[in-house]
């Protein structure tokens, strides 16, 4: 393929990729600081996971989808019951290694391990969105491009908060981050050499990826909001959930300000 698609492809990917280090501010914030800011940290990645699902990744795969919301909403479904059934297998596994002292060290939550499938699952599809884009005009390629660097700052940050409430370190949670961010150049390459085949399956993947969110957002962080360890004021819960659901918006008023 012509270099001059391929390159901007990979380009804008890329860019997808490095956004995610966002998530290395954590290494600048006291512990003490880190600790009063995760209730409203969790409560905000929330809204992002519900403001994404339902603003972004739905309609995105309705409008794909065309004639078929049904099927949408099928996988929409599926997404939700796949993350349900993964949950309940890593509950398993953990009820069975319980036993041994060295698995009750550094204990890590079932929700932050679906939260790492559901981000690689996530921007495996931007990297498809990307490579689609461009396949189909560079100035949309452009244009999307910036709308998924945007859309990642705030999941990004909210993705950070939520694994290392899971258990894992400042560093692992980073590095673990910027791994699954890596699926955006796998999906952009994988798109340039089955185009057609992906385009095909691109409303399902997003349809999917939304059920994840959804479930994580109200299975796992809104009862860890309600415990006492992550304990705030109602107000300030509903406050930082508005927040994320607006980043999310905010992003759809952009778009159409600006390319639609």
């Amino acid at each position: 393929m012509d270099a001059s698609i391929t390159l901007p492809i990979f380009l804008g990917s890329a860019a997808v990729v490095l956004v995610s280090l966002i998530g290395a501010l954590v290494f600048y914030v006291s512990e003490s600081r880190l600790k009063r800011w995760m209730p409203l940290l969790i409560a905000v990645a929330v809204g992002v996971l519900l403001g994404d699902a339902f603003l972004h990744l739905i309609p995105d795969a309705m409008e794909m989808a065309q004639s078929s919301e049904s099927k949408v909403a099928l996988w929409v479904l599926i997404g939700v019951i796949s993350f349900v059934f993964l949950e309940s297998c890593l509950q398993w596994r953990h009820d069975h290694a319980i036993t041994t002292a060295r698995e009750n060290q550094g204990e890590i939550a079932s929700f932050a391990k679906m939260n790492l499938f559901g981000d690689g699952a996530h921007n495996f599809v931007d990297g498809v969105l990307i490579a689609s884009s461009f396949l189909a005009d560079p100035a949309l390629g452009i244009a999307t491009t910036i709308a998924i660097v945007l859309h990642e700052i705030p999941q990004e940050i909210s993705d950070i908060a939520v694994l290392i409430q899971g258990g894992f370190s400042r560093r692992t949670a980073v590095l673990l981050n910027f791994f699954c961010a890596t699926a955006c150049i796998a999906g952009a390459l994988i798109t340039i050499l089955f185009s057609q085949l992906m385009e095909l399956n691109l409303s399902a993947m997003l349809a999917f990826t939304a059920g994840g969110f959804i479930y994580i957002a109200t299975s796992d962080l809104v009862p860890l909001l309600r415990s006492e360890k992550l304990k705030a004021s109602i107000p300030v819960q509903f406050a930082s959930i508005t927040i994320g659901i607006l980043s999310m918006q905010a992003i759809l008023w952009w778009e159409s300000a600006n390319f639609l």
